[in-house]
């Protein structure tokens, strides 16, 4: 994908700057199948140990440990035991800062992401975190990859941007803790972004009868 790359000094702001400032540009992943490239229409900040919902808020670990590096490197997780998720570091070296890319538009190398997703329409393709990664080919191996790198195998390249009168804030999608705090950033109208979905709490299974 041709252009010019968003620079790191973009990252390095707060979270819930960089979030929505994301919308409308293009995240692009080279792979020996080819590259897919999808313009950002959904976007969630996570502001590291002062928010309760990000994954670094109880610390450094090695599951989140590339939180707590640089800004403009990419951080994978995987969830619910089948998916994988990624996120963009943001801020200073070592305060944890992240955006989790929810959604997006794929504008180049269809072809190959159908071949990831056979089953999906064309806005279903990258509609969602998870969908958004087996799209454009991200798992653990792309876990700390630097998007600041000229010709390197991701990168996040400039867009149109997104029009500011478009561009919605709300709460984040399924999480526990800080509920209330709107940074999940999105495009009015794109058809790409997720459906908005609350924290359901998971119910214990008991005995049966019991509490019924």
């Amino acid at each position: 994908m041709d252009g010019a790359l968003l620079p790191r000094h973009f990252f390095d702001r707060p979270v819930d700057e960089v979030a929505p400032s994301l919308l409308g540009h293009v995240i692009a992943h080279r792979t020996p199948d080819g590259e897919v490239a999808a313009r950002l229409t959904e976007v969630e900040a996570y502001a590291g140990p002062l928010d309760p919902a990000s994954h670094a808020f109880r610390g450094r670990t090695q599951r989140n440990a590339v939180m707590f590096g640089p800004p403009g490197h990419v951080y994978v997780y995987f969830t619910y035991g089948m998916h994988f998720c990624m996120n963009l570091v943001c801020g200073p070296d070592g305060e944890s800062m992240a955006v989790l890319l929810r959604a997006g538009e794929i504008i180049d190398g269809e072809d190959v992401a159908r071949e990831r997703r056979p089953r999906s329409t064309v806005r279903d393709l990258a509609r969602g975190p998870a969908r958004l990664c087996q799209a454009l080919g991200i798992a653990r191996e792309q876990n700390g990859l630097d998007v600041c790198t000229p010709g390197g195998e991701m990168t996040i390249v400039q867009g149109e941007g997104a029009d500011p009168a478009l561009i919605r804030s709300g709460p984040r999608t399924g999480v526990n803790g800080a509920k209330e705090v709107p940074w999940r950033f999105w495009i009015e109208g794109d058809p790409s972004v997720s459906p908005y979905r609350p924290h359901v709490p998971r119910r214990r299974r008991g005995r049966v009868g019991a509490n019924d």
